[in-house]
């Protein structure tokens, strides 16, 4: 049974939309510039910064007019609010469990975050299991996290494919643990030299794609 790694955050879900619109309905709520967006989206850089520094920003900057609560609120469910699964990625998770795949999202992050995402989208139906950093103690590109997530639907890691936006947290976590990759490129040109995944896909629908023609 064909082990299939799949990152969750811009990966399987626009996290970043979701966030683009969460910031938006944000801002408008509490008479805020528009221009601020972009600001935000700066600070936050695809979630990359940490939860506690970005809500210190926004208080900073915001603290005068908008509620503390207001500012936890966005950080904690405004994603999660608005993330949205698309046609398309639902089609290939069914195409790939319909294949004999087993599907498990290893992300990074926040526990009760990234599991709502997870049951927002309704991908809590479309995979066997995730496992999430937070929980497990361990970050992405850490072989713990990828250990965790075979052990998790207990099939074993050697032969999974691992699908991820990050070169960092996805492409080197399956390099370093000799398993096939796909890069999701989003229309980004792959930079780094020490490492190159096993193929590059547009999107993740593609990324499936490959990984099941490529099993067969």
């Amino acid at each position: 049974m064909p082990l299939l790694l799949l990152d969750l955050d811009n990966t399987l879900v626009d996290r970043d939309a979701a966030f683009r619109t969460a910031v938006a309905h944000f801002l408008a709520q509490h008479g805020l510039p528009d221009s601020d967006l972009t600001w935000v989206r700066t600070i936050d850089a695809s979630g990359y910064t940490a939860r506690h520094e970005v809500a210190a920003a926004l208080n900073d900057r915001y603290g005068d007019v908008v509620p503390t609560a207001a500012i936890h609120a966005l950080l904690d469910n405004g994603v999660a609010d608005h993330v949205v699964l698309t046609r398309s990625s639902r089609e290939a998770l069914s195409k790939a469990q319909a294949d004999g795949w087993t599907c498990v999202i290893v992300t990074n992050g926040r526990t009760v975050q990234q599991e709502a995402k997870i049951r927002n989208t309704g991908l809590d139906q479309l995979v066997q299991g995730w496992v999430i950093s937070e929980t497990v103690g361990h970050k992405k590109p850490e072989p713990e996290i990828f250990h965790a997530a075979a052990a998790t639907v207990s099939v074993p890691l050697p032969g999974a494919w691992v699908i991820g936006d990050s070169p960092h947290a996805d492409i080197a976590g399956a390099e370093a643990l000799g398993l096939r990759s796909v890069w999701v490129t989003d229309g980004r040109p792959w930079s780094q030299n020490s490492y190159q995944p096993t193929h590059v896909a547009k999107d993740v629908a593609s990324a499936i794609g490959h990984a099941m023609r490529k099993q067969r």
